[in-house]
């Protein structure tokens, strides 16, 4: 029990630290999405709901995670678009702020410093030509996603469906497949806290064994 604990404790806390640092790198970019979602143009779906949304309403799923986070978990059959991409600038500001990045956030979360995709809206246009598809837009925790509805409201698309608190909020049964190295709600967990985090699961499985 007191693992089970630990691990909720620390995954949670490792999942909200991530949030808060994500709220600031997304600070300064296109704003609109929650008022999109508040008006109901925008539907906001949540992840309990989504299976029912893929499967029985036609809706497809657009996940614009960074690839790091899509690689460690993604649901089958879903669409990669990154929001943000990976900063490969090499100037002396950029290479300041990676290591101020580092210190506070990259070491504990595993997030690297990002930018937003330039081409974000092009790419989704590439995979998905039909704007009256439906769309359902999700992130880890929400943020990236309600960015990313209102780049694709404002280009075209009307059928937006947006999960809401993110993959972070996902219960194991929520999405019909998932692969990966880890769960969805997981994998916005990295740096030091993920090796934590992997210790007290298998703890848990020892701890379930015996």
């Amino acid at each position: 029990m007191g693992i089970a604990v630990g691990v909720n404790h620390l995954s949670s806390r490792a999942v909200a630290f991530g949030a808060r640092a994500l709220r600031q790198q997304t600070q300064g970019y296109p704003k609109g999405g929650e008022e999109l979602i508040r008006s109901g143009v925008v539907r906001a779906i949540p992840p309990r709901d989504a299976a029912s949304a893929l499967q029985a309403q036609g809706f497809r799923l657009l996940d614009v995670r960074p690839a790091w986070e899509w690689e460690k978990a993604r649901v089958v059959g879903s669409l990669h678009v990154p929001l943000f991409v990976e900063d490969t600038d090499s100037g002396l500001i950029t290479l300041l702020k990676k290591w101020v990045h580092f210190g506070y956030v990259g070491l504990w979360t595993g997030q690297l410093l990002t930018t937003i995709n330039e081409r974000f809206l092009p790419q989704v246009e590439e995979v998905v030509p039909d704007k009256e598809d439906k769309l359902l837009v999700a992130c880890g925790e929400g943020l990236r996603s309600m960015i990313a509805v209102r780049i694709l409201h404002k280009g075209g698309y009307k059928n937006l469906g947006w999960l809401a608190g993110g993959f972070n909020r996902s219960g194991d049964g929520d999405f019909a497949e998932v692969e990966g190295s880890t769960k969805l709600q997981y994998a916005t967990v990295g740096g030091v806290s993920y090796f934590f985090l992997q210790l007290l699961l298998f703890l848990q499985v020892v701890g379930k064994g015996n």
